[in-house]
């Protein structure tokens, strides 16, 4: 139960650049867009806090974190690219 809820925080997460005009839900853009690059940066930053939750379940449910290596945090990191796509195509194809 606990890798669904993970699963869908990261779907969440990953959506809300694409869905919010605000950076960091902080008023900065008079107008209602926001540049691509911040929500791109946003990508980023959503992710590294979204890997703070699952390690943080991690260890909460199992009592230790397991460490990885650099090739599991890329396939993480493309991973939340792919489940951040639905929020891209509204943004950018449907607007």
């Amino acid at each position: 139960m606990t890798q669904w809820i993970l699963i869908l925080i990261s779907i969440i997460m990953a959506n809300i650049p694409w869905m919010f005009s605000d950076f960091l839900f902080v008023k900065k853009f008079p107008s209602h867009k926001k540049p691509f690059f911040f929500s791109l940066l946003e990508v980023v930053i959503l992710y590294f806090l979204t890997g703070g939750i699952a390690l943080f379940t991690e260890l909460q449910v199992v009592g230790h974190i397991q460490s990885q290596a650099w090739e599991f945090y890329a396939v993480t990191f493309f991973l939340f690219l792919v489940f951040s796509f639905p929020g891209f195509i509204f943004k950018t194809l449907w607007k």
